[in-house]
């Protein structure tokens, strides 16, 4: 198993070198995300542990970029933060795993035998409705030439949507999937973004609608042009 260590902490990535070099596994070791991006893309490694937290960067932006890029090696995110919206965070610009420090090497080293044995992720499908197109890998949405700037919620709730074409889903539900099992607020958050995704759809009949079920939740139809279509083929 060969490992992509990124890791400002020298006494830390000392001894987590030692520790995968011991059990056979060649690494290779950077403290900077220039440094780290540069040998992502010049080897091939099975599996990548990046720090949060660096001077020049942070682990974040360096996964979204090399998944953008296609590179879909397992990554694991090694930080000492632990609030929920980090780890919301890793998982949506498409890290596999999230490991808080302190953490026993053991913990680690189990981690990481088990992300190398999946091996690279396919590049998620690209989205598309009508018009509107949502690309998982890039993090880019647009309809039809004009690009959405959308923030991680946004775009996670867009593309759950996406997902559940013409499945009605209850409040409920959105706020368990989308948010977390431990959000303390109000159901009713999910209408306020839901009114933010409706003024990037905007009423062009040729990009999907989200459509209120009074009383259990909302429900993103095809774009009205297609549903005309589909009523005007013969039977």
């Amino acid at each position: 198993m060969k490992v992509l260590l990124l890791e400002d902490d020298a006494r830390l990535a000392g001894i987590i070198g030692r520790g995968l070099r011991r059990d056979g596994n060649p690494v290779d070791v950077a403290d900077t995300v220039q440094d780290a991006r540069w040998l992502a893309t010049e080897s091939v490694y099975d599996v990548l542990v990046l720090d949060v937290m660096l001077p020049d960067g942070d682990g974040f932006a360096l996964c979204g970029e090399l998944r953008a890029k296609g590179d879909w090696t397992p990554v694991l995110l090694l930080t000492a933060r632990d609030a929920i919206v980090d780890r919301v965070r890793g998982l949506d610009v498409g890290a596999d795993d999230y490991l808080v420090k302190p953490f026993a090497f053991a913990e680690l080293s189990a981690r990481l035998r088990a992300l190398s044995r999946r091996g690279p992720r396919e590049r998620p499908s690209v989205l598309e409705l009508g018009e509107l197109r949502l690309d998982p890998a890039s993090r880019r949405v647009s309809i039809g030439s004009r690009s959405l700037q959308m923030t991680a919620r946004e775009f996670t709730l867009l593309e759950y949507f996406l997902r559940h074409t013409d499945e009605v889903l209850p409040r409920s539900r959105i706020l368990e999937e989308v948010w977390d099992w431990a959000f303390e607020g109000t159901p009713r958050i999910i209408d306020v973004y839901v009114r933010m995704l409706r003024r990037y759809l905007g009423d062009d009949p040729h990009v999907p609608v989200i459509e209120t079920i009074r009383g259990v939740g909302y429900v993103l139809r095809p774009p009205p042009q297609e549903r005309i279509k589909g009523l005007a083929r013969p039977a």
